[in-house]
């Protein structure tokens, strides 16, 4: 696999070798990821540490998964200080280090026998892995790479609860027919740990609890695996699926209390007529039509840090639409229509949120339901708002819904009806 092997007869000639090849590849950008494997430090069930790459509130940093026999722990930290803890690291308490950028493999085992030096650096051309391809597991004990791993997840297979759910046989392996939903549940927790991270309960008591509503919820994947990564992160969550079909709120919660997860449950109900209770974070993938609209007025109702949304069926606003002049040869065609009414509909809901206070982002996201309904709404509560801000995106709120003759849209008029009106 290795093209090139270099084994130099002192290991710190190797280790300093392998840190430089680390700093080139962040510094140029070609960093992919690192495992550090076959730990021999003192703490207590830690197996490896994975690090990859994130940006926190724009800046570069390295999240470090302190990777656990039943929990994992993360840091993150800005570049400097990160390689600096990864110095501290290798050696000492980690024996290998497997890093891989755009166009290397390279390896580091530090090895001493009889007194002497016998470590190894490897440095090969990068191999292309697939998808469901991995690189969580520990290299063996000979420092040579493992192969068919899965891929880092931010969720483990090996949660009993998976194989309640179907996503996992009894021996914990991912069932074939669940893998495309095993990556869109791990690409939501992937955005759901981000926003954490961006919100102001990032820097939140450990101790507190994090109230999070998933609001049909469906059979709880995505529940499950809030409630999963907040307890890995050494958090308290007190995480609520809420669900019309009663027969998945009776699922989930047999599967929830046959495996003891506290701060875990499932409710029957509409989000209409659901009371909050100690929310900070409000969650309604696939809500057909205006339940989106009333899913967010709920978040906002409840001041919520974090508000995530997949839109659905937008049908309200389309039948409003007065086609403008210039745009009739675009839109004389019903799909156009469509898409565009879609377009119209999610960006009012963003410009909302926006002058509620709430720095929004519209992008793309993988479905859940097998779809091209890909789009999520991801809103995080802002420290302060600049005077004049809410204002400003109002009036662009009236420019556009004048553009296109709406005259209501069901955000607004829910936000309205909760303003008082002044004298």
């Amino acid at each position: 696999m290795f093209s090139t092997l270099i084994s130099p007869p002192v290991a710190p000639a190797a280790r300093a070798r392998f840190l430089q090849l680390l700093d080139t590849a962040l510094t140029t950008r070609q960093f992919v990821r690192l495992t550090l494997g076959k730990y021999r430090g003192s703490e207590p069930g830690l197996e490896r540490l994975l690090v990859r790459p994130v940006q926190l509130r724009g800046d570069a940093c390295l999240q470090l998964v302190y990777r656990h026999t039943t929990k994992d722990i993360t840091k993150n930290h800005p570049m400097s200080e990160a390689l600096a803890v990864l110095d501290d690291l290798l050696g000492p308490a980690f024996q290998n280090a497997h890093l891989h950028t755009r166009t290397q493999e390279v390896q580091l085992t530090v090895k001493e026998k009889g007194g002497r030096d016998k470590s190894l650096l490897r440095v090969g051309k990068a191999t292309s892995v697939e998808d469901g391809a991995a690189d969580d597991a520990s290299d063996d004990e000979d420092g040579a790479p493992a192969h068919n791993r899965e891929k880092h997840r931010l969720l483990s297979l090996d949660r009993p609860f998976w194989t309640d759910l179907g996503v996992t046989t009894a021996q914990h392996q991912l069932i074939p027919a669940m893998s495309r939903k095993w990556r869109q549940i791990n690409k939501f927790t992937e955005v759901f740990a981000s926003a954490m991270a961006a919100s102001p309960l990032a820097n939140a008591p450990a101790d507190r609890p994090i109230g999070v509503f998933d609001f049909g919820c469906g059979k709880g994947y995505l529940t499950f695996a809030m409630h999963d990564w907040l307890r890995a992160q050494g958090r308290v969550p007190q995480v609520t699926g809420v669900e019309l079909r009663e027969e998945l709120v009776a699922l989930c919660n047999d599967a929830a209390a046959r495996h003891g997860l506290d701060g875990l449950r499932f409710d029957a109900g509409d989000v209409r007529h659901y009371t909050p209770v100690g929310l900070d974070v409000m969650v309604a993938l696939h809500a057909c039509d205006i339940a989106t609209d009333y899913a967010i007025d709920f978040g906002l109702r409840a001041g919520a840090s974090i508000i995530m949304c997949s839109p659905c069926c937008h049908k309200q606003i389309r039948p409003q639409m007065k086609t403008p002049p210039l745009l009739r040869p675009m839109l004389q065609h019903g799909v156009h229509l469509g898409q565009e009414a879609e377009m119209v509909t999610d960006s009012l809901r963003a410009l909302l949120l926006d002058a509620a206070g709430y720095d929004t982002q519209v992008f793309e996201f993988v479905s859940l339901e097998h779809t091209n309904k890909n789009k999520m709404i991801l809103a995080i509560k802002r420290a302060e708002t600049p005077d004049g801000h809410a204002d400003t995106v109002r009036a662009q709120i009236a420019a556009i819904k004048a553009f296109y003759g709406i005259r209501e849209q069901c955000l607004e008029t829910l936000m309205a009806a909760r303003t008082p009106t002044p004298h």
